[in-house]
């Protein structure tokens, strides 16, 4: 799945949507930044500071960040994490 040129006011969008849920995230010491979004419209994001070593943090991604996302943009299909560890 390679990633897809996306234009400025389409990452804004997402921007905004993920900027509804930082002050969640930040508030447990973490945080998201985009990589990109596959030819699929699945958008990559890293997990940063404490939710890329949460072992709830595919809740969070889920349940959080994928719901903001998807309520806000309905291209994007879904959201992953591209440095989540699973659970075993």
């Amino acid at each position: 799945m390679a990633a897809i040129n996306v234009d400025n006011d389409f990452l804004l969008r997402i921007e905004g949507a993920l900027d509804q849920i930082r002050p969640y995230l930040e508030a447990d010491g973490g945080n998201v930044k985009v990589l990109g979004i596959t030819e699929d419209m699945v958008l990559q994001l890293e997990l940063l500071g404490a939710c890329g070593s949460c072992p709830m943090s595919t809740m969070t991604l889920k349940a959080g960040v994928e719901q903001s996302v998807l309520k806000a943009i309905p291209e994007i299909k879904s959201v992953e994490a591209v440095n989540v560890t699973p659970l075993a």
